[in-house]
């Protein structure tokens, strides 16, 4: 079940919600890897580093960040 679960955690990776997003660069800021980025674009997950610790989910203010496959 263990590595089940760790197979299916490995291909998630964090998503922000446009339309509700601050910009606020909080989620970039507590992200332990450095998964995150504040673009012209909104916020972007580099999923090589993400590791799926929910920081960022933690931390946004308004729930405009979640983990997603």
């Amino acid at each position: 079940m263990h590595l089940l679960l760790s197979k299916w955690v490995m291909f998630m990776v964090a998503l922000t919600d446009k339309n509700k997003c601050l910009r606020c660069g909080g989620c970039v800021a507590v992200c332990p890897k450095l998964a995150l980025d504040l673009t012209e674009h909104g916020i972007e997950c580099d999923a090589k580093r993400c590791v799926n610790c929910a920081a960022c989910v933690n931390f946004c203010p308004v729930d405009a960040m979640s983990l997603k496959k």
